[in-house]
């Protein structure tokens, strides 16, 4: 057996009770649930990728230890920003404090704040825009459509985005699951950055919205995807709350009860990390037991709530998964 380094160490001695607790149950579980030969799904909200998730992410993508995520647009696109544009970032330690002049500020200045953290405008949306946009004309102009991710896979693949490189590119969860071609689900992207500016070129006459394929497209997919997969069990590990974690986490009621396959298992642990308390009808604050009553959940699922700060919690539980 593979001895667990000093991080796997320090949290198996130290964090013994409350949410602490909760970090190492869920981190133990997790690496259960793969030992027996189940796969996992990841889900990505908030602004993981921005938060430069990537550096330890990237190495549980190539170490299988996730199977499929899905993730919001922006994470989508965050991860290749950072890979081309770090360099131009501007840390904002003092965000707490900023007044509306100075966020105004910030916008001449062409940075898009992200709590301390600001992607600069020129440097990352508009050399991204660049490329992708030549990747979804020549799709269009041959006849052919594709998800959103896979617009990126080959983008990231393609090599134009070399020259622009600032970080190394083991640190980009991006490349790593290009290069892995590991199945993804992109709910709701056309909210992001990239979906914004691909509705511009809809409505200039310049792509057409059909170029991109859809939402539905991306159930239908998962659904036969965890059809497939869902023998040995599928796990799902969700970072923050949100889309992200909604749209994939449904398909099992769906395949359930809409499709009647009754025989669709449910999925085969939970965990989320989330500082969305307990509160009136919010999804993301919802205990995990209220999914059982949407046939998300069996009563006996391995379910783990982790009430804390995804970037602080997320990069612990990785590194007890590789063993640090």
């Amino acid at each position: 057996m593979t001895t667990k380094g000093a991080i796997s160490q320090f949290i198996e001695n130290y964090y013994l009770h409350f949410n602490a607790a909760s970090v190492v149950d869920a981190a133990k579980e997790y690496e259960n649930q793969l030992a027996k030969g189940s796969k996992m799904l990841v889900s990505l909200a908030g602004a993981m990728s921005t938060a430069e998730l990537g550096k330890i992410f990237a190495e549980i993508i190539r170490q299988d230890k996730v199977q499929i995520i899905s993730c919001t647009g922006a994470n989508l696109e965050e991860d290749i920003m950072n890979l081309v544009a770090h360099s131009h970032y501007k840390r904002v330690p003092n965000y707490r404090d900023l007044t509306p002049q100075d966020e105004w500020d910030l916008l001449e200045k062409g940075l898009n704040r992200v709590t301390d953290t600001c992607i600069p405008e020129e440097e990352a949306f508009r050399r991204l825009q660049e490329h992708i946009f030549k990747i979804w004309k020549d799709a269009e102009d041959a006849g052919e459509r594709f998800f959103p991710h896979e617009f990126m896979y080959k983008l990231v693949l393609s090599g134009v985005l070399d020259q622009y490189h600032e970080i190394d590119p083991k640190n980009s969860w991006m490349i790593a699951a290009a290069e892995a071609n590991l199945p993804m689900v992109v709910p709701g992207w056309e909210d992001s950055t990239m979906g914004n500016i691909f509705a511009s070129y809809v409505l200039k006459g310049e792509l057409k919205a059909s170029t991109m394929k859809s939402g539905i497209e991306y159930m239908t997919f998962l659904a036969d995807w965890y059809t497939e997969n869902s023998k040995d069990g599928i796990g799902f590990f969700q970072i923050g709350g949100g889309i992200a974690g909604d749209f994939p986490i449904c398909v099992v009621p769906m395949l359930y009860q809409d499709m009647e396959r009754t025989d669709t298992p449910f999925w085969s642990y939970f965990c989320q990390i989330s500082d969305s308390t307990t509160s009136y009808g919010s999804y993301s604050g919802a205990v995990p037991n209220e999914k059982i009553t949407w046939g998300k959940l069996d009563i006996n699922t391995p379910k783990f709530i982790i009430e804390s700060d995804a970037t602080i919690v997320a990069p612990l539980i990785f590194a007890y998964l590789l063993d640090m």
